[in-house]
């Protein structure tokens, strides 16, 4: 992560050029992340959604370009464009990118990733399924790298903090 609009602006600069070279999966990351970085750092609307187009094509674009890649890069290029169809929705609250979400992560669930999980809980808990809430969050808290505090901390999942499941869910965690 960079400490300046300028810094991000220069290495998107020098990214872009590397491109018109020749693509791979990690320099598309590397481009969509630093668009998505302006994105969370802009305060203008018609800014960040340019930004948030931008990567979102670099992404798109980047899982189709190549007959063949490492899973692990095809996994990153899913999880970032999901991030950012998820900016979207909390841009719009359009359900239309949580459900952009599932289709883009779905295929990839039995990978056994915990942000793959998380995404799919976040977008199912946009869209008011519970039940798919409810499985999504049950697989993402039986992964190693599941984040407690962020199922507590995120909007997304204020909802179901009164449930008895979710209580159950995170119980271990709070003792």
């Amino acid at each position: 992560m960079f400490d300046t609009n300028t810094q991000i602006i220069e290495r998107i600069g020098e990214t872009d050029q590397h491109y018109l070279a020749g693509n791979s999966p990690d320099l598309a990351l590397e481009r969509g992340d630093l668009r998505l970085q302006l994105v969370t750092i802009s305060r203008n609307r018609q800014e960040r959604l340019y930004f948030l187009h931008e990567a979102i094509a670099i992404l798109e674009q980047s899982r189709i370009e190549f007959e063949e890649m490492p899973m692990q890069s095809y996994i990153d290029l899913s999880l970032q464009l999901a991030k950012a169809y998820m900016i979207y929705f909390e841009l719009t609250q359009d359900n239309k990118f949580a459900i952009i979400t599932q289709q883009i992560l779905k295929p990839l669930a039995h990978l056994n990733y915990t942000d793959v999980y998380f995404f799919l809980a976040y977008a199912s808990a946009v869209k008011n399924e519970a039940a798919f809430t409810k499985h999504w969050l049950s697989k993402y808290v039986k992964t190693e790298l599941c984040d407690y505090q962020l199922l507590l901390e995120h909007p997304a999942f204020a909802a179901t903090h009164q449930e008895e499941w979710f209580k159950r869910l995170v119980k271990p965690q709070l003792h």
